[in-house]
């Protein structure tokens, strides 16, 4: 191994909950991290459970009391908690000098990301958030080949993430219970929260585009009396139209997370349940099927992206483990004082806001049944 390790401490992501085993397994898959402390549960037997599976054995009863211990021990503190709960955890550790890595979103509410963001600004804090899908190496090829033009000008992007949990029924026909924190809708549905934001950090992410305005209609067609399927329409800077759809009622989906990208001399798409692949078509009629493999590859070819051959498909956690490289890349520049510690492949506090300021006119146009701005008010202080 040719880099040293950066030490880890969870707060949040035990044994049952939803993303813990996914970050721990990302994080150290290429040896870039080690998780040497966590408060993983508030539950005690459960966090005793967790430290005990996965070998760790600096434990905490809570957040404060690890952030506290451990400030002079750690490299970054990832915060694993339910949504609703992240905002005083990633405050604390920024006060105590702290690097964070949050799971998105970020935070529940815009004013919240807002008051991390001057905290940020103010200690000059390292603070990045995950949306693991831009780690697939055939989504990296995408942007790639939309910076090099070989899409000609992105005029529209279609991007969806259907899901039927809401509304199927389990094996004995019986209504599923999710999480508790998925069945309460805030000033931002959890939908939003939940799905919303990686679509909208997706986009951005391909194009370098921006939100601008946006026009949505929602509803609740489930069990649950929460917001379930949203439909919207955005349009973006360098004129860009987008068509977003999200939901957890769309029966026969368990994660259809699939990108469509049309400019003025090609198009190309990606869907998730077949993640080698990105179909490009050009304004000749022609159709090609890109692998890691292919000929014509930009980056997708690269040593990182290929743990094994092609052919052997890489999937949903060694896309989480690429992004968590490059979160060790710039972490590594900040502990170094590089001023420019972020790269392409990492997202901010800016990026933060972004993806909430849409994720509330979302909500604001459902209601209003009206465009709404899709941008922070104070968005030219950032």
């Amino acid at each position: 191994m040719s880099h040293k390790p950066l030490k880890l401490a969870f707060v949040g992501g035990g044994l049952h909950s939803a993303i813990g085993a996914t970050h721990k397994i990302a994080s150290q898959m290429d040896g870039f991290f080690r998780l040497e402390a966590g408060c993983f549960s508030r539950d005690l037997d459960k966090n005793r459970q967790t430290a005990s599976a996965w070998g760790v054995e600096r434990i905490y009863a809570d957040s404060r009391e690890l952030i506290e211990e451990e400030k002079q021990s750690i490299d970054a503190l990832v915060v694993l908690t339910p949504t609703t709960k992240h905002t005083q955890v990633i405050l604390d550790a920024l006060q105590a000098a702290i690097p964070v890595i949050s799971e998105k979103t970020l935070t529940h509410t815009l004013e919240d990301a807002l008051k991390i963001h001057s905290v940020v600004k103010k200690k000059k804090g390292f603070l990045l958030t995950t949306y693991n899908y831009t780690g697939y190496p055939m989504i990296r090829e995408l942007k790639a080949m939309i910076r090099k033009g070989r899409l000609g000008s992105v005029i529209q992007v279609n991007i969806q993430m259907p899901q039927e949990s809401f509304i199927r029924l389990d094996k004995e026909g019986n209504i599923p219970h999710p999480q508790e924190w998925r069945l309460h809708d805030g000033t931002i549905p959890t939908l939003s929260l939940d799905l919303g934001t990686h679509l909208s950090n997706m986009v951005s992410f391909l194009t370098d585009s921006d939100p601008v305005e946006v026009v949505t209609m929602q509803n609740d067609f489930g069990h649950y009396p929460v917001v379930d399927n949203i439909v919207s329409m955005i349009r973006y800077t360098n004129g860009i139209d987008c068509h977003m759809w999200y939901g957890k009622s769309a029966l026969g989906h368990k994660n259809g997370l699939r990108v469509e990208v049309y400019g003025t001399e090609g198009s190309a798409s990606w869907y998730q349940m077949d993640p080698e692949f990105l179909v490009f078509n050009d304004n000749r009629g022609r159709n090609i099927v890109l692998d890691r493999s292919s000929r014509d590859i930009i980056l997708a070819d690269l040593p990182r992206y290929n743990r094994f051959k092609s052919g052997h498909p890489a999937g949903f956690i060694e896309a989480f483990a690429n992004h968590y490289a490059d979160i060790y890349r710039s972490l590594i520049a900040y502990k170094n004082g590089e001023e420019q510690y972020m790269n392409e492949y990492v997202f901010g506090i800016d990026a933060s806001i972004r993806e909430l300021a849409l994720m509330q006119a979302i909500e604001a146009s459902a209601k209003s049944k009206l465009w709404e701005p899709a941008h922070a008010q104070n968005q030219s202080t950032l």
